[in-house]
């Protein structure tokens, strides 16, 4: 079992928390969207890590 998809969700669910700050505080939408959008990579990186493949 790698640590990498492991770190993967982690630091998604901690940008997750970050665009949900951000909503709060006001911030810009591209600084909102821009988190967002490297939470969800981050996040379908660490899925796509467990799925199991040809190797």
């Amino acid at each position: 079992m790698s640590l990498v998809p492991i770190l993967l969700l982690g630091l998604g669910g901690m940008l997750v928390g970050g665009v949900i700050s951000l909503v709060r505080q006001g911030a810009t939408r591209f600084s909102i969207g821009l988190v967002a959008a490297l939470a969800l990579l981050s996040l379908a990186a660490g899925v796509a890590w467990l799925i199991p493949g040809d190797s």
